[in-house]
């Protein structure tokens, strides 16, 4: 038989074997579309942002949380004719953060060197080497041809 314990804020539910060899009694209940109060998409029915989607990847909660609200806000509000073009200082003190944080958010040019095509030294270096293998089982055919 299971036992629940509580500790804290946590309760603890301890399972049986038993427990798991019965079938589930559980019933799903079916989500209604049409609640008003179910929070789907980005952008809610009144216009307002979701900062909850999971579209945002926990942009909205990480160390830069503020600083993204404050620029996705600004930009999603903003009325100038090119859009967002007004939330510059936002979008900037949101970099300026993000950069303190390399390892939560690493920059395009910070990928590893497998990522990297390799330089055009060891491609040149790759191609000679493959040349003069290809020329020594050319030159072996040969002799093997003319004996």
């Amino acid at each position: 038989m299971s036992s629940v314990r509580q500790e804290g804020k946590d309760t603890i539910i301890f399972a049986t074997k038993e427990d798991h060899a019965a079938p589930s009694t559980a019933e799903l209940v079916a989500e209604d579309p049409n609640d008003p109060f179910e929070e789907r998409g980005l952008i809610l029915t009144n216009g307002e942002i979701n900062w909850n989607c999971p579209c945002l990847g926990g942009m909205a909660s990480g160390p830069c949380g503020t600083e993204f609200k404050d620029a996705f806000s600004c930009f999603h509000y903003s009325k100038e004719e090119v859009k967002g073009s007004d939330c510059l200082e936002q979008f900037r003190s949101m970099q300026e953060c993000m950069q303190r944080y390399p390892e939560l958010y690493p920059q395009e040019d910070d990928k590893s060197p497998s990522d990297t095509p390799k330089d055009s030294e060891s491609t040149d270096a790759l191609d000679e080497s493959s040349t003069s293998a290809s020329d020594q089982d050319s030159d072996t055919k040969q002799a093997n041809t003319e004996s």
